[in-house]
């Protein structure tokens, strides 16, 4: 029992002075930091520029077609240019007069939650929103469509996804992950509640019957597409056609650029924080 205790300790000793001949194990390598990418002075939050504007980020929330929180989406935050900031407000005052409010779903959209689309729209097996989003529309059609694109027009900062609020107005609950989805373009008292004005369809419906112009899009439906289109239009935003709810500010202060930077405060510049 001694000479294996002898032995034992030899043998410690041994790793000991091949430990201290070799010195101490080289530092795990770690990959350099790379800072998020931050936005140039021109981008604003528009609660600084226009605070009386709802915001129901829908991209910070698994209440969109593709059922969870996008990428990039780090803080439920509207970020635009400052111009495009300037002309929502001007638009915002004169709906505020009629007793409506403005609500954005979506601003600046960064490229990576763009390329979290593209991933989710070529997985064909995902369907758990198509109930609410595209009924009609089978998934390997919406690139084909239009309805998802590698690059989009909100990345450049001066598009805007919006609709009306008659005010007062109570707050829009809270979408429960797994709850029974209703279609997009049913009966407002049907589809999943929203305390905006009766547009005919809700926000980011994949459907023709989102067609700013369809014709069976009437009365008071159609007069609220309208008043949303006519005040933005007085303020320099052009709409698309195949999205009521698709405002873009012209001229664009970045028209060629697409931005790839979080949403996020810590994302601006300091003075505008």
């Amino acid at each position: 029992m001694r000479r294996l205790r002898t032995a034992a300790a030899a043998a410690l000793l041994a790793t000991a002075l091949v430990t201290l001949t070799a010195g101490p194990a080289p530092a795990a390598a770690h990959p350099p930091h790379r800072p998020a990418p931050k936005a140039p002075a021109e981008f604003v939050a528009l609660q600084d520029v226009a605070p009386t504007i709802r915001q129901e980020i829908r991209y910070h929330t698994p209440h969109n077609f593709v059922g969870e929180p996008i990428d990039g989406y780090r803080e439920p935050l509207c970020i635009v240019t400052e111009d495009t900031a300037e002309a929502l407000a001007k638009a915002q005052r004169s709906l505020l007069k009629r007793g409506y409010t403005l609500k954005v779903y979506d601003c600046y959209r960064p490229q990576r939650a763009v390329d979290h689309f593209v991933r989710w729209a070529e997985d064909l097996d995902d369907q758990k929103m198509k109930a609410e989003f595209y009924p009609r529309v089978e998934k390997n059609r919406l690139f084909a469509d239009g309805y998802i694109a590698e690059k989009s027009g909100h990345s450049r900062g001066s598009t805007v996804d919006l609709t009306l609020v008659k005010l007062p107005a109570a707050p829009t609950r809270p979408y429960v992950p797994g709850e029974p989805l209703k279609p997009c373009y049913a009966p407002k008292d049907q589809r999943f509640p929203d305390n905006s004005v009766d547009t005919g369809t809700g926000f980011d419906c994949f459907d023709t019957l989102a067609h700013t112009d369809d014709p069976r899009v009437t009365g008071t439906q159609r007069a609220n597409r309208q008043l949303l289109k006519t005040t933005l239009e007085r303020q320099g935003f052009t709409n698309l056609p195949e999205e009521w709810w698709h405002f873009t500010h012209k001229p664009e202060t970045f028209p060629d650029t697409y931005f790839d930077f979080p949403v996020s405060r810590r994302s601006l510049a300091p003075h505008h924080h």
